[in-house]
């Protein structure tokens, strides 16, 4: 769904939280299940707000490692990959810029030589990241954020859906 859109290259990436609560409290206890959420991690672009791409998972792996991963599947597409600094990593970086795409990251500190970098990132489109921020309130609003299947396979399945349901739902208002 998210091919319909036109591409910018500009995206930018971002996680988020959906519950998996919503099993009765006698089944969580009788299957042993402990964990709450599922953590659901999305490439998103810049200028259609369409969801390119979504990796899930129940133990919550570190930004740093699932980054990457996204980026990689999708690095052929893209220019210009903007994030919180949660994904700030030199690893990350290192392997980013290696696949010939920009990294937009705000450094932390405030030393001049952070300042200017966070200028000239600022400069390149970092400020265009709360759009990932957007694509999520829309989902979690329209859809919910209560995920109704109980076994995990399907919970991400759930997920994938209602991103892509959202993504048509923005192809559907600009015919």
């Amino acid at each position: 769904s998210a091919q319909q859109h036109p591409q910018s290259g500009h995206v930018a990436l971002d996680s988020t939280f959906f519950e998996r609560s919503n099993a009765s409290q006698y089944y969580c206890q009788r299957k042993g299940r402990t964990v709450k959420t599922v953590k659901a991690t999305t490439l998103t672009d810049t200028e259609s707000l369409a969801v390119l791409d979504v990796h899930c998972c129940i133990k919550h792996e570190h930004d740093t490692k699932a980054g990457p991963r996204v980026v990689r599947r999708n690095a052929d597409d893209l220019r210009a990959v903007a994030a919180d600094n949660g994904f700030q990593d030199w690893h990350t970086e290192y392997e980013i810029a290696a696949l010939d795409v920009d990294y937009l990251i705000q450094y932390r500190g405030s030393t001049p030589k952070a300042a200017a970098n966070n200028a000239l990132i600022r400069a390149k489109g970092y400020t265009q990241r709360w759009m990932s921020e957007t694509s999520y309130s829309t989902v979690k609003r329209t859809q919910d954020s209560a995920l109704r299947s109980q076994f995990w396979y399907r919970q991400f399945r759930e997920i994938i859906l209602s991103f892509a349901l959202n993504n048509l739902k923005k192809l559907a208002k600009t015919l």
